[in-house]
């Protein structure tokens, strides 16, 4: 009789593992609970958070900007739509052949463009490897310097008219400009206007930069550069050859 009860109530493990006949797995029944999760409003609250934005992004961006280049080729005083003439080629002509301040305007563009290049961006990478070394205060660094960011250009212009003012300006106060007769006027000048206005754009595109590879510099796999300290590589060695290349998607 204790052999009969043994034998029912022992069981061997596999035996145990495998559910009966017709039952479904916890794990499967867990995952179809969870796909039971989104209901109609999730659904739909779901379909709006993502089809505004992309509805308004749409219309403000793409289709302005294609409308732009359609009009490029038409003639149109700006309003009323009866107005609008095809003209074809002929603004894109007159552009380069009767604007003497297109070739000027490009000159500028190019040089805005090598000097965000090389001088924002490589300081921007700098202030963010320093900060990467959790210095002390490094919250306090961020925001410092990605605070121009976020004000606004209103401001940013307020704050660089302080500073180029000619006559109670900060640049020409410290370096003795600021007298009758030997003022330096930093944005009426047509010879310092450009630098003046890239060295304030450079300033803020700075913080931009800043924030971009900080956050690329977070997801570097630390046992990289533990393996590069092993090997005997330098700070700057291990920088250019193990911290620079894993940046490049940033």
């Amino acid at each position: 009789m204790s052999s009969r009860t043994t034998a029912k109530t022992s069981k061997t493990p596999e035996a145990a593992a495998v559910p009966p006949t017709g039952t479904a797995f916890p794990e499967k029944r867990a995952v179809q609970g969870h796909r039971r999760l989104l209901t109609r409003r999730d659904r739909l609250t779901l379909g709006l958070m993502a089809g505004v934005p992309t509805i308004l992004h749409v219309a403000l961006v793409w289709v302005t900007a294609l409308a732009s280049i359609a009009l490029a080729f038409t003639t149109w005083d700006g309003i009323g739509f009866d107005s609008i003439k095809w003209v074809g080629l002929d603004n894109f002509k007159q552009l380069f052949t009767d604007n003497p301040q297109f070739w000027p305007a490009v000159e500028h563009n190019v040089v805005w463009f090598v000097v965000l290049i090389l001088i924002p961006t490589p300081f921007g990478l700098f202030l963010a490897v320093q900060l990467d070394k959790k210095i002390r205060f490094s919250r306090v660094y961020q925001t410092a310097f990605f605070l121009p960011v976020v004000v606004s250009l209103a401001v940013t212009g307020f704050v660089w008219q302080l500073v180029y003012n000619p006559d109670t300006g900060l640049i020409n106060s410290l370096i003795g400009a600021n007298e009758p007769g030997h003022y330096i006027d930093w944005i009426g000048d047509p010879d310092l206007n450009l630098w003046a206005v890239l060295i304030a754009a450079s300033w803020r595109h700075a913080g931009y930069m800043m924030i971009l590879y900080l956050a690329g510099l977070k997801g570097v796999d630390p046992s990289l550069r533990e393996a590069s300290s092993l090997d005997g590589a330098n700070e700057w060695q291990t920088f250019k050859s193990v911290v620079f290349p894993t940046l490049r998607p940033t």
